[in-house]
């Protein structure tokens, strides 16, 4: 079937280039626009299925701006620009594009991205179809379980977290049947664990008498639609809902998604989805949850007219899971339950049972290639080998011997014939570690591998099919090196079909303490010094260090501690002083206490006044007159543990 194309491009020479380029190579161009505005009127008319887009054009509005709507038809687009810097190379990839073009281009150049765009594309459509009638037919089952309502939308929670990222869910149900029943809602603390709260947990949370809470449970017009609300939009519908009011002060939250489940004949109810991410929902998660709607609404009708609902079980506060619980989940050691981090674990989880290419992003030490290992293990391959390549390390006139392997006598020292990385990984994965370090000549015969999914050895006449999934992972920023002319657009955009952004160890801070003491155990362990802890003080310092080798650094510098500790504690952990963060030494070299240190000191002095009670009458919440949930995310950010309160 021959596509449509439409070109948005102001420069007419260039249009009309595109123009008689594509018609050679069999594309239907429907139309030239050189506006934003002449642009939607050809959409709305011809409706293409693909669009060349200038991201420059005549009038105030950009092709970014067009960009947002072709997203939301579904229509596949492909930037143009003569600027290839990287800032608008930031601003394009903020839309999703299927490709990048810059000017000016070759004609080879631009029949490749339309091919990869259309690829993308097509296995966009087909995994988000698929993905929807899974999710859809998931939630229905869910719902048609002879359990309580509690059990069932904690496992809704659940099932949805990956298509819906949320750290808050408020289910609210009004006057279902004869049943008047005020909602639950679910606080995010670990990747697959829980806190329930009902009506008697938020109380206790907010310290809010019983009328008071209730107010804010009335109904009011939020509660009949679909809708999403970030950055400012958050803030301003917060100061006309006390319910969002009261999340976003309770729990910090900073952006809100809406999905409006309506009964017939009833009132209905609400998910009402909060993340601690200021920009997080998008109108593809708004259209997501509409399509939602539609059919849990025919579920739900169908659930009362046969009388099966029932009055929900009071809930239970379930426990955070251990450090060896997180162990046992499959992610191949990793520790953390920081939202960025989380984040991340959310899409490991979508797209490790699918055969599209992964794009991991993230500084050195940050777990790379652990992410890579738990991908391959939790997918359909995982009975067949990963094969892990360092690109970096690859001698540059033997790359291609190494990945596609050679003949006997291909070149001098080929003594035999050499079976390559991805002959070794077929059937597999292949993980390309440091993927920016390869070489221009060698990007392009990837890209072809890629593409074509056969390889040649060096020396062979013969093409030998390969079946292999590609996880591919860099530490520097691709854009940057694509503008610099020093990485392929094409195979950019080949690669970067799933990109999975692991955040530093600086960003995530709260997880050291579980970090540190899980790696003080485990050395520990191997050096026969079981029982060995960190003091409150040594935890205090190492969330001031800068980590620049991330958790990699932290590991080795435990191991280190360990081994050189000759009591059960380790009192003070030797941290380059250049590196370490909010520090103020004094003119005789001795350290001044931080705001932290005091916060934290304070925060102890008052947990051993209440003998380590944090919630509830007489703890130490109420008499810093803070919700507990925000001083369990002091201590947990300070290093302060249970056990430090009590001691």
């Amino acid at each position: 079937m021959t596509k449509k194309i439409l070109i948005v491009e102001d420069e007419f020479i260039v249009a009309n280039d595109l123009a008689i380029m594509l018609e050679k190579a069999g594309y239907d161009v429907c139309d030239i626009a050189d506006s934003v505005e002449e642009a939607r009127e050809i959409i709305a008319r011809q409706k293409p299925q693909l669009v060349l887009l200038d991201i420059h054009l005549k009038g105030t509005l950009t092709g970014i701006d067009l960009a947002k709507q072709l997203v939301d038809e579904q229509i596949a687009f492909v930037y143009l620009s003569a600027n290839s810097n990287q800032k608008i190379l930031e601003e394009a990839k903020a839309t999703q594009p299927y490709g990048f073009m810059v000017k000016p281009f070759r004609e080879k150049d631009v029949l490749v991205s339309l091919e990869i765009a259309q690829y993308l594309h097509e296995q966009s459509m087909l995994t988000k179809r698929a993905n929807e009638q899974l999710l859809q037919s998931a939630l229905a089952d869910i719902l048609a379980e002879p359990t309580e309502w509690s059990h069932k939308f904690l496992k809704i929670a659940k099932t949805i977290q990956p298509y819906v990222p949320f750290d808050y869910l408020a289910v609210g149900m009004k006057n279902l049947d004869s049943l008047p029943y005020d909602g639950i809602s679910f606080l995010r603390t670990s990747f697959n664990d829980y806190q329930v709260i009902g009506f008697d947990e938020l109380m206790n949370i907010s310290g809010m008498k019983k009328a008071e809470l209730l107010k804010l449970q009335e109904p009011t017009t939020d509660d009949t639609f679909s809708a999403l609300y970030n950055d400012d939009d958050f803030v301003a519908r917060c100061k006309e809902n006390a319910a969002k009011r009261f999340v976003s002060r309770v729990f910090q939250m900073r952006s809100n998604l809406v999905m409006y489940i309506p009964v017939t004949g009833r009132p209905g109810f609400t998910f009402s989805f909060y993340s601690r991410k200021s920009d997080i929902y998008t109108n593809r998660h708004l259209a997501l949850v509409n399509k939602l709607q539609r059919s849990l609404s025919l579920t739900f009708d169908g659930l009362l007219a046969n009388h099966k609902i029932t009055k929900p079980a009071e809930p239970a506060i379930k426990a955070r899971a251990t450090t060896q619980q997180m162990l046992q989940k499959g992610f191949d050691g990793m520790i953390g339950s920081s939202h960025l981090l989380l984040t991340a674990f959310d899409h490991l989880t979508l797209v490790a049972p699918m055969e599209t290419s992964v794009l991991i992003l993230g500084e050195s030490g940050t777990g790379k290639e652990r992410f890579a290992r738990s991908i391959h293990s939790r997918s359909s391959r995982s009975k067949k080998q990963l094969v892990v390549v360092n690109c970096a390390a690859l001698p540059t006139h033997l790359i291609e011997s190494e990945l596609f392997g050679h003949e006997k006598g291909a070149f001098t020292g080929a003594v035999e014939k050499r079976i390559g990385k991805f002959e070794q990984a077929s059937g597999g994965t292949i993980f390309l570690d440091e993927i920016g370090e390869l070489p221009l000549e060698a990007q392009s015969k990837l890209l072809r591998v890629l593409q074509e999914k056969e390889i040649e050895r060096l020396g062979g006449k013969e093409t030998v099919k390969v079946d292999v999934r590609v996880i591919a992972a860099t530490n520097c920023n691709l854009e940057k090196e694509v503008a610099a002319g020093k990485f392929r657009l094409d195979l950019y955009y080949r690669l970067n079909i799933f990109p999975i952004v692991l955040p530093s160890l600086r960003e995530r801070k709260e997880d050291i303490p579980e970090l540190a003491e899980f790696f003080v155990r485990k050395y520990a362990e191997r050096a026969g010094k079981e029982g060995m802890t960190l003091s409150p003080q040594a935890l205090s310092d190492l969330s001031y260090y800068h980590w620049p080798g991330n958790v990699r650094e932290l590991e080795h510098l435990i191991e280190r501690n360990v081994l050189l500790n000759r009591g059960n504690v380790i009192e003070k952990v030797n941290l380059p002083l250049a590196k370490v963060d909010q520090e103020a030494p004094t003119a005789d070299g001795a350290r001044v206490k931080t705001i932290d240190d005091n916060e934290r000191e304070y925060i102890l002095s008052i947990l051993k006044k209440c003998n380590g009670r944090i919630s509830g009458p007489g703890g130490a919440a109420e008499l810093l007159d803070v919700p507990s949930t925000t001083l369990n995310s002091k201590m947990k950010r300070l290093g302060i543990t249970r056990k430090h309160a009590t001691d």
